[in-house]
């Protein structure tokens, strides 16, 4: 019998109320609300086209700045996703995606073998959508490489549009990370790992 994937974990700072319910086997249904209008959007794409139930509501101090906000979603996704992994016995544990949206293409590789690092390989002419600074989107992936405990590299292969570079990276991701978190059949009773630990 299939193991139930889920997680729902919340996260209380000075500066956020994170709250969290995710299914990694899930069908892309998601209910975002962090008050970051678009941030709610990448969030929303994450879930719809990784395939994962999502519920996410975060309060954060957005008055002062969008960074404390975006960076501990970020953690909080990560720890949710840890905890529904679990032992990852028969995780395929490596994604990969290419991703084109419009003129813009990105290029997401994701190992969840437990060593968190972040290669973070984008850029736009224009780093604002709105007031939203696409510099916190990098911030966002750290934080969430680090917590999970993933190696993660982001690349942008080329673009120009500051929305579709940013979508183009989160579908991508949410794509690479739908295949890393797979369960592979042919080795379901085994850790993805010639160590015996991850």
């Amino acid at each position: 019998m299939a193991k139930t994937r889920v997680a729902t974990l919340s996260r209380k700072t000075a500066e956020t109320d994170i709250t969290v319910k995710l299914t990694v086997d899930g069908k892309g249904m998601s209910k975002i609300d962090t008050g970051i209008p678009f941030f709610d959007h990448m969030l929303t794409l994450f879930a719809k086209h990784g395939l994962f139930d999502l519920e996410l509501k975060a309060r954060g101090d957005v008055a002062v700045d969008y960074h404390h906000t975006v960076e501990d979603v970020g953690i909080v996704l990560g720890e949710a996703f840890k905890a529904a992994l679990g032992d990852k016995i028969g995780l395929k544990r490596y994604g990969f995606f290419i991703l084109p949206m419009d003129e813009a293409l990105a290029r997401v590789v994701i190992d969840l073998g437990g060593r968190p690092h972040l290669v973070y390989d984008v850029s736009a002419p224009t780093m604002f959508v709105r007031d939203f600074n696409l510099a916190l989107v990098k911030e966002f992936f750290r934080a969430f490489t680090n917590t999970v405990g993933a190696n993660v590299h982001v690349r942008l292969v080329y673009g120009e549009e500051p929305h579709h570079v940013v979508e183009a990276v989160f579908k991508s991701f949410a794509r690479a990370l739908d295949v890393a978190s797979q369960i592979e059949p042919r080795a379901a009773d085994r850790l993805p790992s010639t160590k015996g630990k991850l």
